[in-house]
Formats: C-alpha cells, structure tokens, sequence
C-alpha cells in the first residue's frame, strides 16, 4: 500500500499534465483547471497518506518501480526513497502547489493560455516531487533538469513580452552554468564510489543514496582531497538553484512570470530542491567542513546582500523576491553550521524547519501581491497606490498575517524558526575551530533580521496604510479578490500562524526528522533563550523603524548618510552591471567577432573558391556561342595543333 501512495504522488500530477496539454490542444480552456486541481489535491492527500502511515516503521523505504536500462551489467532501476526527510519537503511542494493551483483558477482565468498555464504548472510539480523521491543522484539530476525547463516555460509565460522572454532566459542559463559544475561532482562521486566498492560495481547502482553513504567514509580515508572537489561541484549546483550567490541574479527577474508562479518558485518548490541536495547529501558534507564553511558564507553574504536590496524596491513583488534570496541565505547559513562536530543534523532540522514555514509565509504574501496587483490595473509599483486596507480589507488581513510572520513576530511562524537558525549558528560560534566565523554569521543573521522587519513591515505600511490612493490603471471598480482566490490564502494563513508553534517548541519537526539520520542524538531542538528575546526585540524594533520609513515617504529613506547604502541597494549592488561588463558584453563581442570571421572570412574564402569553375564556364560560354564560323575556325586550329605536336613527335 505505501508503495502505491509513493508512487501516486508524482503521478497524479504527470495525469493532471497530460490531461491539461489535451485540453490546450483541443483549444478547450473553460475546464482546464479542473484535472490540475484534482491532480495536486490527489498528491497531496497520498503524502499525507505517506506521513500518517509510514511513520510506522517505514522510514527509509526504498520501492522499486522498473528497471528502465539493462545493458550487460550496466543497470538502472526506477526507484523511490521515501524517509522523513523527503516526505517533509514533499508535503511542502504538494499541498503549497494545490493550493496555489486554486488560487490559480480565477487568477489567470481571462488569460489566453490558461490551459497551457495548468500544463506546465503540473508538469513542474511532477519534476519537482520526482527529485525529491528519487533514490538515485542521477535520477535527481534529470527532474533537476526537468524543474529548470518547467521554470523556463512558466517565468516567460508571457513570451511575446520581451521582459519576460529576457528573465526565462537569463534564469535557464545561470542555472546551467551550476548545473554543469553539478554534473562534474556526480560524475566524480560516482568515480569514488566505483574506487571503493570496485571497478565492477554497476555505474547507475554506485550513484544509489545508500552507496554513497557507505562509501563516503572510506574515501574521506583514502582521497579526502576528492571528496572535498566532489563536494564544492555539488555545492555550485545546489547555490544555483537556491539562488544563491553568485548566482542569485535570476530569481528577482522571474518576477516577469505570472504571480502565482512566483509563489509557486519562490515559496515552495524549485528554489528549495538546492537545500534539498544539501540536506540528502549531509553524511558526505559533514566529511568536508571546508565545503560547509564555505556553504554558510555564502549564506551569510546572500541573506545580507538579499535583505540590502529588498530595503530600496518601490516593486512590492520584487521586495519579496529579495527577501526569498535573503531567506534561501538563513537556510544556507544554518546548513554551513554542519561544520562544526556533531551539529550537522541539528544544522539540517532548523533548516528544514525555516524551509517549511517559511512556504507558508511567503506563499500567502505572493498571492496577496497578486490580489493588489489584480485590484490596481497590474501596477505593482508601491509609489502609485496607499491605504488599500478599506480597498482590499481581507486581503490587507492575509498580507499583514504573511508580514508579521516574515519580520519574525513573537509567537507567529516564521520567529520560531529563523530563531531555529540563529540558535545552531549561537551553538556553532562556541566551537574551538570554527567558533569565530560562525559568530560574524550570527551577527549577520541579527542585522539581517532587523532589515527584514524593517522592509517588510515598509512594504506593509505603504501599501494598505494612509490616504488611499489607486492608479488610473485600476479604473473605478478596483475590488477584492474572489473567494475561490481568498479561501487558499486562509489556509495558508493558518500555516503561517501555527506552523511554527506546532512544529518547533513542540521538538516534532526534530523528533520526525530524526528518523532519516542515524545520529538521532544530535539534532534535537535546542532554543537559546537569549537568541529568541533578542530576535523578538529586533523585529518589534524594525517594525517601528519601517512604520517611521513609510511615512516619510519612499524618497527620504534614500538622503542622508545612507546615500551610496541606498544607491548600491537599489541598483542590486550593480552585480547584474558587473556580470554584464565583465562576462556578458566580452561574450556578446566575441560571438560578433566569431560571425564577422565566419562571414567575411570562412564564407568569403568558400565563395571565392566556388567562384572559380564560374570563371571558367564565363570563358568557355564565349567559345560556345553556338555560330558556325566560330567552330570552323576552332576546328582548323584543332587540327593545326595536332600536326604540330605529330611532326614534333
């Protein structure tokens, strides 16, 4: 029976796809959201199905389906891992995506590719669910593959809008570029793992989560240097895809998608598959703390960087797209804590943890964002419209909820687990060896906390506090949303509002994840009273800091001292800029040079040479003119030639 529920899961919405794509060739779009919803509600309910009844001593099952290549003894098996690990991310990506799927039915309802839109939608969620189930890293790379070109399709929905077409594109390619530093690092494990069991041991087999976690200790023993490459090439790849940076660039301009697909990235799916591998791939990352001191800087930079430039958007969409890649960094931050000794499943429990509420919060503020967006005529700009709470009143209730739980008020969602996070990191600044670096990223996390209480709680204030104020765009009938949009955002609310206290005092979240680790000592929840009062303190303290910025206006929080803080801020830190001037113009010029050479050179040496048995047709066209003295005259010298040469002879 758990077999079938496992299996049902990416299924059903594989049925909801195809389904779908029928429906958008047949040019029926009045009922495509039917066999989407229905799909994502049935995946959901066989996840649930798979916690309730796998808790049971089902852990770390292992269901074979088929064996999908057997080539002598070159084998591989379709196969799902199911473990409390990943049946928590998958619950996660199920029922955000039904829900969001919901919503989506009177969203995108006048839009022309609705049926195309639940395509793609369910086709994403079936990559999505198949990365997380699979048992084997390469099967993980090709639904990775296969969420990166969902995500394509879905950010530039819209291709005829340049923007959109510009933002798919620029967020296909960096996730290619990690991708392919990903590859390398499986392509190396599964070298080390054959050098441990054998050259023998089937290719696929050696790439199985379970070989790997037999064979890493004994390669950290013989070749830690390769196992320290492998895990950098895999830790380029999971940045990549939790936008972190580097490679943080793409996930604000995948603002150009519709919005429910940015709930749909940026809260619950394709930006967490990177925390994912990290979490799945801890016993080899605890062999190789370089790798995770390097993971929680990079988180640490992300979360700052994120937060300084989600302070100075006038873009209410692009404010939580900065904070999702200001978020993506507090999850990396607390996995670099698995550096230190005997912490890493504690590190991967608050990750986890924050990666859960933290889909509730942000999916609800999504869809708000799509609510006023809707209402105002598309004008997303906080500058164009205030006071919208006598406008949009429930919707002012479900943002101000996503928002209180995003800032880290006391007692709501999102406190109780970024405190998680700043508790492992407080815990990890004790260490001898690593205690100084992770109590700079502790400092880090505080003022990072601050920022985002203060930008969210600024986002709030200006949006549905003050004089109302709506854009000629929304004309005279701006207007709440519809029920059917408005019942998934309560539920999500609710998540937002209890998910936290449910799953992190309580110790389940822990308790649950434990059962995926065999060091089930080590990763209890463990909250630093100090940690708490202080994360409580700053967010109250942001809060009044955002209030006192909103009503000053947007403008003033750019004068003063803080001019070039500001400037950079609103300009992404001109990181775009540099990758532009420093990697996309020399590309753009060397390709030019590469089409003048082709063109001028390459083509202009191949006509020429073609050119030639022209050259003699033109003299022989002149021979043969077809005039009967001319071949007269041609014969006589004919013959006269041959005499020569017989009386020479």
């Amino acid at each position: 029976m758990l077999s079938l529920f496992a299996w049902m899961v990416p299924i059903a919405p594989l049925v909801g796809c195809i389904a779908c794509s029928v429906l958008a060739f047949r040019g029926d779009r009045k009922i495509a959201h039917l066999p989407a919803i229905i799909s994502l509600l049935f995946a959901a309910l066989f996840t649930i199905c798979l916690i309730v009844f796998g808790a049971q001593g089902e852990s770390g099952a292992v269901f074979s389906g088929y064996r999908y290549l057997n080539v002598g003894s070159l084998t591989l098996d379709i196969s799902l891992k199911v473990d409390t690990l990943c049946l928590t991310l998958l619950a996660v990506v199920t029922c955000i995506s039904a829900m969001i799927a919901i919503y989506s039915r009177d969203y995108m309802h006048d839009d022309p590719g609705y049926a195309r839109y639940f395509a793609v939608f369910c086709g994403f969620v079936f990559s999505m669910t198949m990365l997380v189930l699979s048992n084997n890293l390469l099967m993980l790379y090709a639904f990775w593959e296969g969420v990166g070109t969902c995500s394509y399709l879905l950010i530039g929905f819209w291709f005829r809008k340049p923007s959109a077409a510009r933002a798919a594109t620029k967020a296909f390619l960096v996730n290619r570029v990690a991708d392919c530093a990903f590859l390398m690092g499986i392509l190396l494990l599964a070298y080390g793992v054959g050098h441990v069991e054998g050259a023998e041991a089937s290719f696929f087999a050696r790439l199985n989560f379970d070989n790997i976690v037999k064979a890493v200790p004994f390669l950290s023993l013989e070749h830690p240097e390769l196992l320290t490459t492998i895990g950098f090439m895999l830790m380029i790849g999971a940045i990549g895809k939790s936008a972190q940076f580097p490679f943080h660039v793409w996930l604000p301009d995948a603002m150009e998608g519709p919005t429910p697909v940015s709930a749909l990235i940026h809260a619950a799916t394709m930006v967490t598959a990177g925390v994912y591998l990290m979490s799945r791939l801890s016993p080899l990352l605890e062999l190789t703390p370089a790798v995770l001191s390097a993971v929680g800087w990079l988180g640490g930079i992300t979360a700052f960087i994120g937060a300084w430039m989600a302070l100075y958007q006038t873009d209410l969409k692009r404010v939580l797209a900065y904070s999702t890649v200001s978020q993506l960094g507090y999850l990396f931050m607390a996995l670099g804590a698995g550096a230190v000794s005997d912490l890493m499943t504690a590190a991967v429990v608050a990750a986890m943890f924050h990666l859960v509420t933290h889909a509730f919060f942000k999916a609800l503020l999504f869809l708000s964002a799509g609510n006023v967006m809707h209402a105002m005529g598309d004008v997303i700009d906080m500058r164009r419209f205030s006071g919208l709470r006598k406008v949009l009143p429930k919707t002012n209730i479900l943002f101000l909820i996503g928002a209180a739980a995003l800032a880290g008020v006391p007692l709501l969602a999102g406190f109780f687990s970024k405190d998680g996070i700043l508790s492992v990191l407080a815990q990890a600044s004790k260490d001898g060896e690593f205690g100084g670096q992770f109590f700079v990223l502790l400092c880090i996390g505080f003022v990072t906390a601050l920022m985002t209480a203060i930008y969210t709680s600024r986002a709030y204030f200006s949006t549905f506090l003050g004089a109302e104020k709506v854009p000629e765009e929304a004309g005279h009938h701006a207007h709440e949303a519809t029920n059917v949009m408005l019942a998934p955002m309560a539920v999500l609310a609710v998540g937002a509002v209890f998910a936290g206290g449910l799953l992190g005092p309580t110790g389940a979240i822990s308790s649950y994840l434990l059962q995926s680790f065999k060091d089930s000592g080590h990763g209890e929840h463990h909250e630093e009273m100090w940690v708490m009062a202080a994360s409580g303190f700053l967010a109250l303290a942001g809060i009044g800091i955002g209030y006192a910025l909103s009503l000053r206006g947007p403008s003033t929080a750019e004068s003063g001292p803080l001019v070039a803080f500001a400037a950079f801020g609103r300009n992404r830190l001109y990181i775009d800029w540099l990758y532009n001037v420093a990697i996309v113009a020399p590309m753009e010029w060397f390709a030019n040079l590469l089409g003048w050479i082709d063109e001028n050179v390459i083509d202009g040496l191949a006509m020429r040479v073609a050119s030639l048995p022209r050259l003699f047709g033109l003299i022989g066209q002149r021979v043969q003119n077809g005039r009967v003295p001319g071949y007269t005259y041609m014969t006589a010298f004919g013959i006269a030639a041959l005499a020569v040469w017989i009386a020479t002879r």
